[in-house]
């Protein structure tokens, strides 16, 4: 194969000379460090059977790495750190939904969430941490109550994917397809305020899982300075806003970070701007909480649909996600029942959408 053939089947750095050099090595980290001083001096082709043990066939083990000789195998045994997250606990609901808590850190040691969702119908979605705990102050969520402890390095955010990914092609027996096809950083954390190990993050989950940009959604409470930023370096991928409310005083009760970049006009301007610089449309998060009137009455569903529509974010420009919200220790909100409620507060929401013409997608997701 040519030089180009082969970086792009293999995502590598094809040298001419016998031995590997860096640049090569570079290119192949496996999800539990980099690689690149165990393989240092050994022939080109090594790194695409380790690569290909890894990323295709979901080995992580270096003893089944069976066409690599023994003395290597012992050596990468040897020599290559261990993960970088301890898996502390995993739990796995009725519907096949993997819970997981990894604790991470040697001097000072912190706990992250990352949730892996199967469907049906092939999809196989991360839902990835970014920071450990978060400072945006959320009322509503357990991670915002819990305050900021740390930034996620990349290697720690992509490990979260390449775990599951591994763990998923290793089932290929299951009906629902192998691999991770997509990913949400929807986890612990504001992902746009770890901006540069999360873009890193992005790009080794494209380049080593194979995940195209158009599977990868990014969400944030609304950290203007970044949404503009995040279209420019990740133009493909999607952007999700935590909205919840669709005035500023009600916005900054829910999420204390509002006024902090400077309230709902700023965002939305942003939000128009970031559409018509990508073409891509915009998830507005929406949290249907049942307590003290917020979000699932008529007012405020016809109050969303004004405000998207003042700002243009119609049509093919926005889609709001309905998002059912469990209480937590710090928010007494009580869950909609599976019926009525709900069904009521989005069937106001998408008829809110609808003005003059101008029509709204809505969907519903799983609880938070």
């Amino acid at each position: 194969l040519s030089e180009r053939k082969m970086r792009l089947r293999y995502g590598l750095f094809v040298s001419s000379t016998a031995t590997v050099r860096r640049k090569e090595l570079c290119a192949l980290r496996a999800v539990y460090g980099d690689l690149s001083e165990a393989l240092e001096g050994e022939k080109g082709y090594r790194v695409r059977q380790v690569r290909d043990w890894i990323y295709e066939r979901g080995i992580t083990n270096f003893d089944e790495m069976t066409n690599l000789p023994l003395a290597l195998r012992q050596k990468l045994a040897r020599d290559v750190p261990e993960f970088a997250l301890e898996l502390l606990e995993e739990r796995v609901s009725v519907d096949g939904t993997v819970k997981r808590a990894y604790r991470g850190g040697s001097s000072s040691a912190f706990v992250i969430e990352s949730v892996l969702m199967r469907y049906d119908d092939g999809r196989n979605t991360a839902c990835l941490s970014s920071q450990a705990g978060c400072a945006m102050g959320c009322v509503f969520c357990a991670t915002g109550q819990m305050g900021f402890q740390k930034q996620l390095s990349a290697l720690e955010i992509f490990e979260q994917a390449c775990r599951f990914d591994a763990e998923l092609k290793k089932q290929d027996t299951d009906s629902r397809g192998g691999g991770l096809n997509r990913v949400v950083m929807m986890g612990m954390g504001e992902p746009l305020l770890n901006f540069d190990a999360v873009s890193e993050a992005i790009d080794r989950i494209q380049s080593d899982l194979g995940i195209g940009a158009r599977r990868i959604t990014v969400s944030t409470v609304g950290v203007v300075p970044n949404i503009l930023k995040f279209g420019e370096r990740h133009p493909q991928c999607n952007l999700a806003i935590s909205l919840h409310a669709a005035n500023d005083q009600e916005r900054s009760k829910l999420l204390p970070a509002n006024q902090r970049y400077g309230g709902l006009d700023v965002l939305m301007e942003t939000a128009r701007d970031y559409w018509r610089m990508t073409n891509r449309q915009v998830t507005f998060e929406w949290a249907l909480p049942h307590h003290d009137d917020v979000n699932d009455v008529t007012r405020k569903a016809t109050e969303l649909g004004l405000l998207l529509g003042r700002y243009g974010l119609y049509g093919p420009a926005s889609h709001v996600n309905v998002i059912p919200l469990n209480p937590t220790k710090g928010f007494k909100g009580v869950c909609l029942p599976a019926s009525g409620g709900r069904a009521s507060g989005v069937g106001l929401l998408s008829s809110a959408g609808e003005k003059k013409g101008k029509v709204c997608f809505f969907s519903f997701q799983k609880k938070m």
